[in-house]
């Protein structure tokens, strides 16, 4: 018996990116789906991200208030609300749904981070989170400093 197709997250690649906003910053396009990395000389490290379900997108300006590997989780009251069959509490790990990586976006309840769900990279699942494949929120956590930008658009 076959399972439905696996969708595949886009490969990540630099690419030329012609932008106001300086090197180092972040921005995250939701309706690409596309989180950029800026580099200097108009490039920037382009991933596939997936991002917040109708009702839960998002804009704004944020920037990077922790970095964590492996990151425990615990779901906040708003989605306990929402989904109380989830656990209080999850420790760090390949089943924890913040995956290897978490970037915590300061003033919010939102994060980039890893997923133990490939397959939703490119979609509109998350409660307002940005998900990108472990690799790449991995490479991402590498490059980025707490006070990093954030944009989201």
């Amino acid at each position: 018996m076959e399972g439905r197709p696996q969708a595949v997250a886009p490969a990540r690649e630099t690419v030329s990116y012609s932008t106001h906003y300086s090197p180092g910053t972040i921005v995250i396009s939701t309706d690409q789906r596309r989180l950029y990395y800026v580099l200097p000389n108009n490039q920037a490290i382009r991933y596939g991200i997936g991002v917040g379900r109708p009702g839960f997108e998002w804009h704004g300006v944020k920037k990077v208030a922790m970095k964590r590997e492996w990151p425990s989780w615990s779901p906040p009251a708003q989605m306990l609300r929402r989904r109380p069959d989830l656990p209080r509490h999850m420790a760090g790990g390949p089943e924890n749904p913040l995956g290897a990586r978490a970037l915590y976006l300061g003033g919010s309840l939102y994060r980039i981070h890893g997923s133990n769900e490939p397959e939703t990279i490119g979609q509109a699942v998350s409660s307002g989170c940005i998900r990108m494949t472990n690799e790449d929120v991995t490479d991402l956590y590498d490059r980025v400093k707490v006070g990093t930008r954030v944009i989201v658009e």
